[in-house]
This record gives C-alpha cells, sequence and structure tokens, in this order.
C-alpha cells in the first residue's frame, strides 16, 4: 500500500471510526502500512480538534455534544453534498460579493469557487476562510467572535460588522433541518445567530442541505421560507417534503448524485 500523508491517513481513521465507531491502533498501523507510534500522534492530533476521545489501545466516537466535529461531518453523505454543491456553484460569478456559513455543504461549494476571479468572501467558517486565502485571489472577510472548536467556525454578534457596508449578493447557508413552516434551523444558538445576520445582509439566500436535513428537527430558526431564494438538496430528497416546501413557496432544486460517487 502507498504511503499516505498525515491529512490522508487522518480521512482514513475518521471514515473507519464513522464506520464501527471505535478503532485499534494495531489495526489502524497495519492497514495504513504505518509504525504504531505514528497511529498514536495521528490520534492525539484527531482529539485536539475533537474528532475523536482516546481510549487505551485506540479511540472512540468523540461524545456528540453538537452537530458534530467539523472533519467527521464532512465525511457524512460526502457525495450528496458534493453534487449539491457542483449544482450551486455556476450561480457564482467573478467578482461576486458571497457568504458561506461553516457547513461542510459550503466548504465543498468553497473548493468548487477557487477558480473564480476577484470573489469577496464572508465567512464564519476557519477552513474555508483559509481555504480561500491559500488558493485563490478572494478577499476574504471573518467577522470577529469566539471559536467553537469542533466546529472550526467563528461565532458571536456580527451584525454591526456588516451593518451600512451594503448588500452581500448571494449568500450561501447549510442547515440542520428544514422546515416548510420554519424554514432553516440550527441545533446551537451560536451558529443560529451568525447565520441570522449573514442572512440578513444577503440580496439572496440558497439553502444547501442534503435531503436527511428535510423534515429532520432542530431548535432554532435562521431563515423563514420567505427569505430563502431556493434550496438545493438531493434526489433523495421526500417529494411529500419537496412538496410541502414549494407550497410554502420555495423553490426546491434536486440534485442528482451518479450512483458511482455514492
Amino acid at each position: 500500500m502507498p504511503s499516505l500523508d498525515e491529512h490522508a491517513r487522518s480521512q482514513a481513521i475518521l471514515a473507519a471510526l464513522s464506520a464501527s465507531g471505535r478503532v485499534a491502533v494495531n489495526d489502524l498501523a497495519q492497514r495504513l502500512a504505518v509504525s504504531t507510534v505514528t497511529i498514536r500522534k495521528d490520534l492525539e492530533a484527531l482529539e485536539r480538534r475533537a474528532a475523536l476521545r482516546r481510549v487505551r489501545g485506540g479511540a472512540v466516537a468523540a461524545p456528540v455534544l453538537d452537530e458534530g466535529a467539523f472533519e467527521t461531518r464532512l465525511l457524512v453523505r460526502r457525495a450528496e453534498k458534493v453534487g449539491i454543491a457542483r449544482a450551486v456553484a455556476p450561480l457564482v460569478q467573478d467578482g461576486d460579493v458571497i457568504a458561506l456559513d461553516s457547513s461542510t455543504t459550503c466548504h465543498h461549494l468553497a473548493h468548487e469557487l477557487l477558480a473564480r476571479r476577484s470573489l469577496v468572501v464572508i465567512t464564519n467558517s476557519m477552513p474555508t476562510a483559509t481555504l480561500f486565502s491559500e488558493r485563490s485571489d478572494a478577499t476574504v472577510l471573518i467577522p470577529g467572535g469566539s471559536v467553537r472548536r469542533s466546529a472550526r467556525s467563528v461565532v458571536g454578534v456580527i451584525g454591526d460588522v456588516l451593518s451600512g457596508r451594503g448588500w452581500i449578493d448571494k449568500g450561501f447557508v447549510g442547515a440542520h433541518a428544514v422546515s416548510a413552516q420554519r424554514g432553516l434551523l440550527d441545533m446551537t444558538p451560536d451558529e443560529a445567530q451568525v447565520k441570522q445576520y449573514l442572512t440578513a445582509h444577503c440580496r439572496q439566500v440558497f439553502a444547501l442541505a442534503d435531503s436527511s436535513k428535510l423534515g429532520s428537527f432542530s431548535l432554532h430558526s435562521v431563515a423563514p421560507p420567505s427569505r430563502i431564494t431556493a434550496l438545493y438538496t438531493d434526489s433523495g430528497a421526500d417529494p411529500a417534503a419537496v412538496a410541502e416546501l414549494r407550497a410554502a413557496g420555495v423553490a426546491v432544486h434536486r440534485v442528482d448524485v451518479p450512483e458511482e460517487h455514492r
């Protein structure tokens, strides 16, 4: 097996953890063709990022205190999220001013936009801000606030930062749940507050949510149906939930995900 770099090993470890809930150092070392010392260092690094919890001989999934660690969520329904991101990307043109929240689907969208020229990107996602700053010519703005380690996002009151500075052309936001009655919802009040401020300053608001989010339960309102320009989801979305959203005035686009990408 070819030697993997640290990032690739981390992704492999998180995938194995997602599948079984527990991983063993010796098994990982054999599977990834590295020493047990290397695996222990990888596990230590992932634990510092709240992606797992180390135990004797290996690691277990981190306790779910909120929506989950960013790296773990990147792997969940990845094919659907990438498909949605690719369908949404043509909405963004060179020179646009856009907002991206800290959702993993928006992070996948960021990867699709690196070739756009002269973007202004407003985001509370640390990984997304880093991606644009290192791999594009975009101007990146991060509103100030406190860092949520597991989500790798910046939260806090950002209304004063955006107020009076004009409109954001297009805002792209994920959601913990989507409701025909209440629109976009999030599980944590801090993330919901940031998304409320972002969407309030956007001319157009595009919701990116895989089919598991439609009709799911969540607590805090982000944007009502009337503020959603369009919702992009995958083809697995429940037809009844889609019909309910459309009846509430939300334009819903279902994206086909090729079988080979699942």
